[in-house]
């Protein structure tokens, strides 16, 4: 197909220059060319030596004597015909690296080979090529961006794919064996050209046995190359300064960063985290398909454990930094790693709600810190910061205290809410891990649910009981909190189902002393009777009681005197 015109001022240009060396011929010219809308006088018999195309055009031609050629469809345009038009007359031209691709084409179109004509352009465009072009690397990148415009001609005469062998090969040899500083500069040549032949350079390197982080430095060299506005410009200047509503720089945008993600390679760990939180975001606002956008999430959630606050919130704000974007991938992101750490555990055979990995603990950290960040725009609802939160393991979080602090954060930035939409947020957080100095806090900050204070105030006065100075040992005040406190409420059991046994004991003798005491008061009147066994048992009991010299000792009590039965008093348990 031909390429479009350039410029009216090229094309006059170089029709004023044919003039000129057509013109100082003698002979008069007898046959017009038109390219496009460029029109060249020429002489049949010049063009016919050269080009056998021309030659049976005009021998086909049902007119007598044809004076007009129309070649629109030339590869190349009007640009190339002019340089074989000067090859037919023999005019010297330089073939250099970023025309030779066109001008092999355009020969190949003209059938200017060395079949129909000894030294033909064919084959002087075909020497360039293999001599020239074609042995660096620098040179055979050039040639295969010209090749963009040749399409499908350049690929048909093979000249695409020979480039592609002649760049992955090279390539590869100056990953593992730089010729030149930087060492990753060839990286920088393949950004200029179009993503349909990088991934055919890709493919050609991964045949050839390249590692991934070695596709990966080109991939992403070419991404902040291609898409500097979306990928390297944080600030949100780039993106301010395109129109938001120009969709066809949306478009070219979205369908080159969605062929870009089809292009990484397996390896998950190949990127850096942060290049892909910035192509997530870069998806996200594109709009992107949901399969291109499921691909980042899935790569960014199986090396979360590497991931820093900074590279949560690249996800989370808009270019401006000034509202929120949609939350829902970094849930997704957040599930698939504890997913994951979920099947690890299983196949380990280990408990993985009480006993999670180094990985889960250190996302668990950057999480709750990373809530403290976003918990300040008042458009984060209480499901999302509670959706968050709760993905997180509880056996994740040894400490609670950046979880407290990011809840706080959230109360201070919406003071609005009432006492159970305050529990509601609240609910995320174990009490029982928070830090000496964190209950403390707690105790005194108006903002929290009055709940929420007394359940602090509750346990440290158990941890007072317990004896453990949490200020001197932190570690063991923290770590064990959950152990300690389940050791004091074993004993409080204990001691309620002693003094429930002490009661009924006491409830029985008091109930056999009234029965005794009735039985004397009827004998009384009758009589001296004789003792009976029950009598006699009782006595005996009375002087086995076990609450001798206690409060409870009965053993003084003279038999004839009145008993006080009132209910014992209920034991009190009090934290003051």
């Amino acid at each position: 197909m031909a390429t479009p015109l350039r410029s009216n001022s090229l094309l006059s240009i170089a029709i004023e220059r044919t003039g000129q060396w057509v013109f100082s011929q003698e002979i008069p010219t007898d046959v017009v060319v038109e390219v496009g809308e460029a029109c060249f006088a020429l002489q049949k018999f010049m063009l016919v030596a050269k080009s056998n195309y021309i030659r049976k055009l005009i021998m086909e031609s049902t007119e007598p004597d044809l004076t007009r050629i129309n070649l629109s469809d030339i590869p190349g345009g009007p640009e190339m015909f002019e340089k074989a038009a000067k090859f037919c007359y023999g005019v010297n031209f330089e073939i250099t690296v970023h025309n030779v691709a066109a001008l092999r084409c355009a020969s190949e179109y003209l059938q200017m080979t060395d079949l129909y004509c000894d030294n033909n352009l064919v084959g002087r465009t075909e020497d360039f090529l293999s001599q020239v072009a074609l042995p660096s690397l620098s040179g055979a990148i050039v040639v295969l961006k010209s090749c963009e415009d040749l399409l499908p001609m350049a690929e048909d005469l093979k000249i695409v794919q020979r480039c592609v062998d002649v760049v992955s090969v090279k390539a590869c040899n100056e990953a593992n064996f730089s010729s030149r500083s930087p060492p990753n500069w060839w990286t920088e040549e393949l950004s200029i050209l179009d993503v349909e032949f990088l991934g055919k350079i890709i493919s050609a390197m991964k045949k050839r046995g390249a590692k991934a982080l070695t596709l990966a430095n080109a991939l992403v060299t070419y991404t902040e190359r291609n898409l500097r506005d979306l990928v390297r410009d944080h600030s949100g200047n780039g993106t301010k300064s395109l129109d938001l509503d120009d969709s066809d720089i949306r478009s070219r945008q979205r369908e080159l960063l969605q062929s870009i993600v089809s292009l990484l390679p397996s390896e998950k760990a190949a990127f850096p985290i942060n290049f892909l939180c910035c192509l997530l975001r870069s998806a996200i606002f594109l709009k992107v398909s949901n399969s291109c956008k499921n691909e980042l999430e899935k790569r960014i959630s199986a090396i979360l454990e590497h991931v820093t606050v900074d590279d949560l919130l690249v996800l989370s704000f808009t270019y401006d930094g000034e509202r929120l974007f949609d939350l829902e991938s970094v849930r997704r992101i957040i599930s698939g790693f504890v997913e994951k750490e979920k099947t690890m555990a299983v196949f380990s055979g280990g408990d993985f709600k009480d006993n999670c990995s180094t990985g889960m603990q250190r996302v668990a950290k950057t999480v709750d810190v990373y809530l403290g960040e976003i918990a300040t725009y008042g458009e984060l609802s209480i499901s999302k910061f509670n959706g968050i939160a709760i993905l997180v393991p509880k056996g994740a979080r040894k400490v609670d205290d950046d979880l407290y602090r990011a809840i706080d954060i959230y109360l201070k930035a919406h003071p609005n809410l009432d006492e159970i939409e305050r529990e509601k947020v609240c609910s995320v957080m174990d009490t029982l891990k928070l830090s000496y100095e964190a209950r403390l806090h707690a105790s005194q900050n108006k903002r929290l649910p009055v709940q929420i204070v007394l359940h602090a105030l509750y346990y440290d006065q158990l941890k007072l009981r317990s004896g453990v100075d949490e200020r001197s040992t932190p570690e063991l005040g923290v770590g064990n909190t959950r152990h300690q406190l389940q050791k004091t409420d074993v004993s409080l059991i204990r001691e309620n189902e002693a003094l429930r046994t002490e009661l009924m004991k006491m409830k029985l003798f008091i109930s056999d002393m009234q029965k005794n005491n009735n039985n004397q008061g009827t004998s009384a009147k009758g009589g001296p009777r004789k003792p009976t066994f029950f009598s006699s048992m009782s006595k005996t009991l009375g002087k086995l009681n076990p609450f001798r010299h206690g409060s409870k000792d009965t053993s003084h009590i003279d038999e004839n005197v009145g008993v006080d039965i009132t209910k014992p008093r209920r034991r009190r348990f009090s934290i003051s």
